[in-house]
């Protein structure tokens, strides 16, 4: 008999050689029906998987995010099996499962596909489905695995064997197609009652612009009909929402190819509204006694081998920009934090005049690879509302609280309610990844879930997220089209301190090590405005909006009282604007609910003669007929409902 460890922490007997899914009938018929994919001891398997030793055992069905993973995966084994029986001569290469679906990457030779070929495809893939086949894991010698697939000539598949330990590889069988996989499958090929292809683009193999291009088919599937069509009206809506597109029509930013790729331009706009949000982070910081620094946009080579950041990102930096001096190269930054410790270093410190809270928007550089470039989520040039607070082991504890507590303003007054904590430690089975030694990392890793259990956060630990000088707390948020974020990050490090040589004097008159926390809210401005962007649809809190009011005149002849009330709300800190076009004023209620402003003020004979406005607001609300006094109670009551002060 085997001890089987549940997720409940019950400890069931069961025979040698029981399989997950038997598990599963012993708790119930329900169960059994549903289970879809199994992790033994943290190691993913099958639901028909024999156990033969002690362990921990979970069951996961389509809710869990494994499951769904098992499911996609599974799928992407199916789209393998219909390209290849639709198109004998192509060549597969990898095909995982994704945050929302999978994909295949596929090497068609000379012939290519469209979106015209996918119904085709999908048809093949739900006939293949209906057979409900098994899908078996066996494992092969590495000379069998390399003679398969060089006698298909497949030079993808040969060269993901070659980097294999002979005893490791395994292949997954289903129907008639066969495929290098190392597991993590659903049942059968029958669970699979729906799919979609959503797109084809170009990937090269490996992610290395110097290897061959292929073409990479995007998909989604679901157990049920119902799912997918709910889905892709969410991506209907997820269309009309891009930032892309908003920004666009909001006038926010562009971007220009003469200036060149991943490097966004502001428009006024836009940046009015970086300012806002930036002021509000300033006055919080104010209050949480940050001090703000500046620092340059490049620095020697030299600061980021130090930091260890070259060495572990230098391949996606830019390259070092040379001078006239022979032997001095330079980097654009590509972080904040050399910088900031350096600036600690310009004078000695005493343990009573810690903690120091250096904040900054700081403007840093990678270099992404032209085809991960998208809109504002990822970019070449981006700003980061980084601060990095210097403080001894004893104060380490309150200060990311504090940080915390900082994070949740920010999340609660722009409207990100659903959300979940993330810590992020090392991953012990790659301890040459992270810096620094183990005792140092327990202290920082043990800190941070300590904080955020006194905090009250619904938090869970991932191995192997760590930052590679220290341990994270990430938050991860749900925008209003349920799709999960990775917004704001507070991380504790033991370890930069120590390579700047940083110190302070303790109370014992010797010198110590502070410890290091790097905090980021936003995260960066670029990507955090893109997210709030699309959870809004542009709609931003009101106290954010780049104008929160239009006033549209009837007709020219009430251009001074317009002009009156511009004043009078300018004087109440409303931000607003005139359209005194010569057009109807249907037509301007039109374009002003298109730029999404939440009020519209009309003014005429009727409003002149009674010193009154009319206000409608976005969406369609009518307010009726009020004193300029009484909007801008309306206005100032909503700012303060939303953006509440920083304690």
């Amino acid at each position: 008999m085997i001890n089987i460890t549940l997720p409940d922490g019950s400890v069931k007997q069961y025979k040698e050689g029981t399989t997950p899914l038997d598990v599963a009938m012993s708790i119930s018929e329900g169960l059994a029906r549903n289970v879809i994919s199994a992790s033994f001891n943290s190691e993913i398997i099958e639901t028909v998987t024999p156990i033969n030793n002690d362990g921990s055992l979970v069951l996961y069905t389509w809710k869990n995010p494994e499951g769904k993973k098992a499911f996609w995966h599974s799928s992407a084994h199916l789209l393998a099996q219909a390209l290849e029986e639709l198109y004998p001569s192509v060549k597969l290469s990898i095909g995982p499962a994704i945050e929302n679906g999978f994909y295949y990457d596929v090497d068609f030779g000379e012939q290519s596909i469209s979106e015209k070929d996918f119904k085709k495809i999908e048809d093949k893939i739900l006939e293949i489905a209906r057979g409900k086949h098994e899908f078996k894991m066996r494992s092969v010698s590495k000379d069998k695995a390399l003679s398969l697939y060089n006698n298909q000539n497949n030079e993808y598949k040969v060269e993901l064997i070659e980097n294999l330990e002979d005893g490791t590889i395994t292949f997954c069988d289903h129907s008639t197609f066969t495929d290098l996989c190392r597991g993590g499958h659903i049942p059968n090929t029958g669970i699979i009652k729906a799919v979609k292809l959503l797109s084809v683009a170009g990937a090269y193999w490996r992610g290395d612009e110097n290897n061959k291009q292929l073409t990479r088919v995007y998909g989604i599937s679901f157990p049920k009909q119902k799912e997918l069509k709910e889905y892709l009206e969410l991506l209907e809506e997820a269309k009309k929402r891009d930032h892309r597109k908003l920004g666009k029509e909001l006038e926010l930013f562009t971007f220009s190819q003469k200036v060149g790729q991943g490097l966004p331009l502001w428009l006024p706009k836009g940046a009015a509204l970086r300012e806002r949000l930036e002021n509000f982070l300033k006055q919080a910081q104010k209050k949480a006694g940050y001090e703000m620094v500046v620092t340059p946009h490049i620095g020697q080579k030299e600061l980021y081998v130090t930091s260890g950041h070259y060495a572990k990102y230098g391949e996606d930096s830019f390259q070092p920009i040379s001078t006239p001096a022979e032997g001095e190269e330079f980097l654009l930054k590509p972080m904040n934090c050399p910088h900031h410790c350096e600036i600690y270093n310009t004078r000695p410190f005493s343990y009573r005049e810690l903690p120091k809270r250096y904040a900054e928007f700081g403007t840093v550089y990678r270099y992404e690879q032209s085809g991960e470039l998208h809109g504002l989520t990822r970019v070449r040039g981006f700003t980061q509302d980084d601060a990095h607070i210097f403080c001894t082991p004893e104060q380490l504890d309150f200060e990311f609280k504090n940080v915390i507590d900082l994070v949740l303003y920010v999340f609660s007054s722009l409207g990100f309610e659903n959300f979940t904590a993330q810590v992020s430690i090392r991953d012990p089975k790659k301890p040459e990844k992270y810096i620094g030694d183990t005792n140092h990392w327990e202290l920082a890793e043990q800190a941070i879930i300590n904080a955020a259990t006194d905090k009250g956060l619904d938090f869970v630990i991932e191995e192997g997220e760590a930052a590679f000088y220290g341990p994270k707390l990430d938050f991860m948020v749900k925008d209003a089209l349920g799709r999960q974020w990775q917004l704001g990050t507070i991380q504790v490090d033991y370890q930069l301190p120590k390579r700047f040589e940083l110190t302070y004097k303790g109370s014992d008159n010797e010198l110590h090590t502070p410890v290091m926390i790097h905090r980021a809210p936003f995260g960066s401005m670029e990507r955090f405005i893109a997210i709030l962007l699309e959870h809004t649809g542009g709609n931003f809190p009101l106290w954010l909006m780049p104008e929160q009011a239009i006033i549209l005149s009837i007709s020219e002849k009430y251009e001074k009282y317009t002009e009156k009330v511009l004043n009078l709300l300018e004087n109440n800190e409303i931000r607003a604007l005139v359209d005194n076009r010569n057009e109807t004023v249907g037509k301007k209620i039109r374009e002003a609910e298109m730029q999404k402003i939440p009020f519209m003020i009309i003014v005429g004979e009727q409003e002149e003669s009674d010193s009154k406005i009319s206000v409608r607001k976005h969406g369609g609300e009518n307010l009726g007929t009020i004193s300029v006094e009484e909007f801008s109670d309306i206005i100032t009551s909503e700012v303060n409902s939303s953006l509440k002060k920083f304690k």
